[in-house]
């Protein structure tokens, strides 16, 4: 049975090789902003984005739904987050985030997950009234995600992830559908050795149409308006590659984790991550990261910067038990991350484990 599971890890691991260099053409940084949707690269989840989403290797529960899926299956009984993100503060971006996970067997855990993103209220414009006051509209971005984690022995566990991606503006919307796919290994004789593997965002390419693409325009000689469609662009979806390892370092009544990572972008440049956790008591934790990518010191002008965050991130989670005998907590999270010209990304959620 070991050697089993021996071989589903290799194989796993060689499949997401093997996609990636069909799917990704990783850290080419001449295709940065050439992919849509990329609100899928936005970790919505006040806890894991505290320390830059670095915690490829560790993440479990229900924020492991973001950046690797395999985590989901450490979730005891049932887990529910409820986050909110202010992005970019200053640009009217939030962002609102419910999740669920639940155990259904002994090995297994579902998964569901749903991001909206709502950029405020803009005005029309057209040709012939540019300057507007003729109403408003709201474009709107919405992810479900749909996942489940299995726990194949003591020290491998696995899952899948699947996403429903729905965007819109006023006249026009895309649809698509997306597939994560993570492992995690746990070793060490207390089980404080820990690495990770996902692939994220690997799906087919998306398209907008709608009625914003028809334009009705009347021909010199002729009463009638002759409505001509223009065909939108279809584009890829932001894959990516995320290799993790993380070191827990067990104290008394207190534990240090420290983390690191590696992402391969499709459509960006790649990034090295590093942070640090401390929990006292799993009462307070405390948590920071950076994250770096080629030009993350240049000016925000800089043609070569390509990232208005500056790689830092920071953050905290107070957590009460509600019922020791069943393992039941109630946490409050929140996470900084400091941006050039922005003011900066804030945010909070709160996160029950029943």
């Amino acid at each position: 049975m070991k050697n089993f599971y021996k071989y589903l890890i290799a194989t796993f691991t060689v499949s997401l090789v093997v996609l990636v260099s069909i799917q990704v053409e990783a850290g080419n940084k001449d295709r940065s902003g050439q992919a849509g949707a990329s609100e899928l690269l936005i970790n919505p989840w006040a806890k894991s984005s505290g320390w830059g989403g670095v915690n490829i290797a560790n993440v479990n529960g229900l924020e492991a739904m973001y950046n690797n899926i395999a985590g989901i299956a450490f979730t005891p009984n049932t887990e529910l987050i409820f986050a909110y993100t202010d992005w970019m503060k200053g640009a009217d971006i939030k962002l609102m985030n419910f999740g669920l996970t639940q155990r259904v067997s002994e090995s297994g855990v579902f998964g569901l997950s749903i991001m909206s993103m709502n950029f405020g209220e803009i005005d029309i414009r057209t040709i012939e009234l540019p300057e507007g006051g003729i109403g408003q509209f709201s474009p709107r971005y919405m992810t479900i995600a749909l996942g489940y984690g299995k726990a194949f022995s003591n020290t491998i566990y696995g899952g899948l992830n699947l996403k429903i991606i729905n965007e819109s503006i006023a006249d026009m919307t895309a649809q698509g559908i997306a597939i994560d796919a993570g492992i995690q290994y746990v070793t060490g004789v207390k089980e404080n050795i820990k690495f990770g593997i996902s692939l994220r965002n690997v799906g087919p390419k998306m398209k907008f149409s709608g009625d914003g693409f028809s334009l009705a325009t009347f021909v010199r000689g002729n009463d009638n308006a002759f409505t001509t469609t223009q065909r939108g662009a279809a584009f890829e979806l932001p894959a990516q590659l995320n290799i993790g390892a993380a070191y827990d370092f067990l104290f008394e009544q207190s534990r240090f984790t420290l983390a690191g990572s590696f992402i391969s972008n499709s459509f960006k440049k790649d990034q090295v991550l590093f942070g640090g956790e401390y929990s006292f008591r799993d009462y307070v934790q405390l948590r920071a990261g950076y994250t770096y990518e080629d030009g993350i010191y240049n000016a925000v002008t800089d043609p070569e910067k390509t990232n208005v965050n500056r790689g830092l991130s920071a953050g905290f989670t107070v957590q009460v038990p509600m019922n020791k005998e069943k393992g039941s907590v109630f946490a409050v999270d929140y996470s900084y991350r400091p941006t050039d010209h922005f003011q900066n990304i804030h945010s909070i959620s709160a996160r029950f484990t029943l």
